[in-house]
């Protein structure tokens, strides 16, 4: 057989496929023996597929590079040189020390590394590398310590691409790149099949694929790196999309939905007993929600909303209109506090709505809201269970108790979903599987933490989205102040003294530890008992935590809310749901523990009545860089959570939006949630306008083909089981 990849068994003429190069070993490429072959794959290369999908890393613009002599003290820079020297000591304190001298024509530098001893046989005296770092002064002359190394070799060319190479896997970057530059020439005779429409290509201005694929690896300027990119980014973007609008069109042809009555009288009842006016934003999303709610598809919502939104008032609607339907809601939560502090709310606002009932003498009967998660045992839980097979109970509210196997519903019709992103799509699934007679119950997912518009395309992209960008009248805005060390923590404790003293109420939250409940437990009793015998003598304090009993914990918040308690010290249990207009005023203690999107929540709790509000982000100065907090200067800046979540996104990277969206060769590698938000919507329209008129994409194979070969075989038997 030849070695030439033209010779895998196609028509001639036929440009190569993904699977065609998926197909070939990377042993076909000239200069892989079998030393290469295994450290090829120790970097995660066995085919051609592979290997000209192995991106580089950076690029190095040889053209632009800084000499030696341009170096500047504390900058960080990036420079070409030569090896000149090697050595390799042992310390005192046994721990092993490289150190190099490296130079280029301008001048000379030299470089230490710590604990890397390979870097000894790495470094060899003459070789061509890249370093990047930020250079100091040692004993009068230019150091930099653990810099980021390449080795370039001899490449010529303006542009050298950096490849990932595990430093410790026998290739080099000039390696895999020779690999790639000989896979490239021996595909262009056919090129690449491209899966994006020319209409597409020409209207968002794209590369075609064979001569990005090109430029990516081997660019003539950095203009053609970013072309190259932008459109293998593209690609990515587009197959994710494909796959979520494929899964959204397929659940609205085959699910069976529910017609729910619109027109019923709970819905009007329970507005009339409201004692203010619902925002624009809460009218507009319960429209939307009602259109779904009435149409034949079942409803598939994510409804995004910043803290105090108004989120459960518009849930509470979409449940009562199942239940004036004649069918049930369940309202599903991810802890038992917070379906706990669910079910209070909920009955608080369906206190005196009361449901028509034919059979009933006197015309109507009341509604019946359950609570159902493992803390509800016994008789109690026999007759939750019985309330739901025989319709008697309307609303249930609970954790995924209430998708075990022995929970049964008569007539399921509405599920809410609180706090999604803790939600595996298999439970959103099990709860679907609960409907009786084959139809489908509408969902709603309800989430407290704003998403960036570009990753809830992504992850939720098979959802609709509604947002609730309006607070309700009568919340007073908080202002978010920065405690960084004991001395501002003294004006804390003044202020918190101040407000009690005006009749107010506090919470103090203590520190997240890690994943440790007994920690934080221990934690929280520690701040307790320093506040009682400290700053805060004299005051009535609280604590609440997580691990209370059910009856004690409602206990301490009734007293909470009924203003006989001064100050609450408390675990983040009060993240969510807990709802004092008298409280006014927040600490949150080691806040740099927490999170954007946590920290934002937690501040939520206050602001609710109509005084001033604030809250107090305690920290203690880190000694690298003791004023700059970019998470603590982000809150204490803005109180808009979407404005919060992007900044978030550019903080954190979206690694941890993207883990659990999806699976198998899928993943996103050149494409960035977060750089790239423009091109995600591009994609996503592209994505409809494919599947929209074609549903299974007959008639763009090249595309289907890369869905079954990229995505894991979940999705493949989803999306191609026609």
């Amino acid at each position: 057989m030849s070695d030439d990849p033209t010779a895998v068994p196609t028509p001639q003429h036929r440009p190569l496929s993904l699977r065609d190069l998926d197909a070939i070993g990377v042993d076909r490429i000239r200069g892989v023996g079998e030393r290469k072959l295994a450290a090829l794959r120790e970097v995660g290369i066995s085919t051609v597929l592979d290997l000209v999908t192995f991106y580089p890393r950076r690029w190095v613009d040889r053209t632009n590079e800084a000499r030696v002599s341009d170096l500047e003290v504390g900058k960080e820079a990036l420079v070409l040189v030569a090896v000149r020297s090697v050595t390799k000591r042992v310390t005192k304190n046994r721990k092993t020390m490289v150190n190099a001298v490296v130079g280029d024509g301008s001048g000379r530098l030299s470089i230490t590394f710590f604990n890397q001893p390979w870097r000894e046989k790495q470094l060899a005296e003459g070789l061509n590398i890249s370093l990047f770092g930020k250079p100091e002064v040692f004993r009068g002359g230019l150091q930099m310590t653990n810099p980021i190394v390449d080795l370039i070799g001899d490449r010529t060319g303006r542009i050298v691409p950096i490849y990932p190479q595990s430093e410790k896997a026998s290739i080099t970057t000039w390696e895999i790149a020779g690999f790639v530059e000989n896979a490239l020439e021996r595909c262009m005779a056919r090129g690449i099949a491209d899966p994006v429409p020319w209409s597409i290509q020409q209207r968002l201005g794209l590369l075609d694929r064979t001569d990005a694929l090109r430029l990516i690896h081997l660019p003539e300027t950095m203009a053609d790196q970013a072309r190259a990119r932008r459109r293998l980014a593209f690609d990515e973007l587009l197959r994710v999309q494909t796959v979520l609008v494929m899964r959204k069109r397929a659940m609205e042809r085959e699910a069976k939905g529910i017609r729910h009555v619109i027109e019923g009288e709970l819905v009007p009842r329970l507005r009339a007993a409201l004692p203010y006016e619902l925002t624009g934003a809460q009218q507009r999303v319960i429209a939307e929600i009602e259109r779904d709610l009435e149409g034949v598809h079942p409803m598939h919502r994510l409804l995004q909303g910043d803290v105090g939104a108004g989120k459960t008032l518009v849930a509470v609607s979409a449940m009562l209109t199942a239940v004036q339907g004649g069918h049930q809601a369940a309202l599903m939560a991810p802890t038992e506090v917070l379906a706990e502090q669910h079910a209070a709310g909920v009955r608080r606002l369906l206190a005196d709505v009361t449901v028509p009932d034919p059979g009933n003498l006197f015309g109507d009967r009341p509604l019946r809201v359950e609570l159902l998660t493992n803390r509800v045992t016994g008789g109690d839980r026999k007759d939750v269970l019985a309330g739901l097979a025989d319709g008697g109970v309307d609303i249930a509210i609970g954790t995924h108790a209430l998708i075990q196997d022995a929970v049964a519903f008569e007539s399921l019709g509405v599920v809410v979903v609180d706090e999604q992103h803790r939600f595996g799509v298999e439970q959103r699934a099990a709860l679907r599987d609960k409907a009786a007679g084959g139809a489908v119950p509408d969902v709603l997912v309800m989430t407290a933490t704003p998403i960036p518009r570009t990753a809830a395309m992504t992850v939720y992209g098979d959802l609709d989205v509604s947002v609730l960008d309006e607070l309700p009248p009568g919340r007073t805005p908080i202002t978010t102040h920065w405690a960084n060390g004991p001395l501002d923590e003294a004006n804390v404790w003044a202020d918190v003294r101040e407000e009690v003293k005006a009749g107010r109420q506090a919470y103090v939250v203590c520190p997240l530890i890690g994943e440790s409940e007994k920690l934080e437990l221990a934690s929280a009793q520690e701040t307790f008992e320093e506040l009682s015998g400290g700053e805060l003598y004299g005051l009535r304090l609280a604590l609440l935590h997580g691990k209370m009993p059910s009856a004690e914990k409602e206990a301490v918040m009734d007293r909470f809310r009924a203003g006989l308690t001064d100050v609450l010290v408390s675990t983040t249990v009060i993240e969510v749901g807990v709802d004092v207009p008298n409280a006014t005023i927040m600490v949150i203690l080691d806040a740099d523990r927490f999170g954007i999107a946590q920290l934002h929540q937690l501040r939520g709790r206050v602001g609710r009545g109509q005084h001033a509000s604030r809250c107090w982000l305690v920290t203690q100065p880190d000694p690298d860089n003791p004023t700059d907090n970019p998470r603590i200067q982000a809150l204490v800046e803005s109180t808009d959570g979407f404005y919060l979540a992007e900044v978030d996104l550019d903080l954190r990277g979206e690694g941890t939006i993207m883990n659990t969206a999806q699976k198998g060769r899928s993943d996103l590698r050149l494409a960035s949630l977060r750089r790239d938000r423009e091109l995600v919507e591009q994609a996503r329209e592209a994505a409809f306008e494919l599947v929209d008129p074609d549903p299974e994409l007959a008639d763009h194979e090249v595309l289907a083909d890369e869905l079954r070969l990229l995505f894991s075989s979940d999705d493949e038997e989803f999306l191609f089981k026609s």
